[in-house]
């Protein structure tokens, strides 16, 4: 398992976009598996799950994206998990990395 949280300034749903297609984009074998969608008052809370197919590992992973906003004031929570081969202990989690990076690097554009 990998995580990667950020505290962030700007649009939640620009930055909700932003990141939805530029996962899906980013590999030919993402998908988006289901989302949940929360708002009360200013304060907003978006959960996506995605899923690909990890060619270093040779397995699926997916990736738990949450976001939530108070104005322009947001917290983004990225966790990997699944990738591994092993029954009783995880190896081989490079996909899990990989798909991580996906969202460091899309982030590292958003404000670069």
């Amino acid at each position: 398992m990998a995580k990667l949280e950020e505290h962030l300034t700007g649009d939640f749903d620009t930055l909700l976009d932003y990141l939805h297609s530029g996962i899906l984009n980013g590999s030919s074998s993402a998908s988006w598996e289901e989302s949940s969608d929360y708002q009360h008052g200013s304060f907003r809370c978006a959960v996506r799950v995605y899923e690909r197919y990890s060619f270093i590992g040779s397995n699926r992973v997916s990736l738990n994206l949450t976001l939530v906003g108070d104005g322009r004031q947001l917290f983004l929570s990225a966790i990997t998990s699944g990738g591994s081969q092993a029954v009783f202990f995880k190896i081989n989690t490079w996909g899990e990395g990989a798909f991580l990076d996906c969202v460091r690097e899309l982030l590292d554009r958003w404000y670069g």
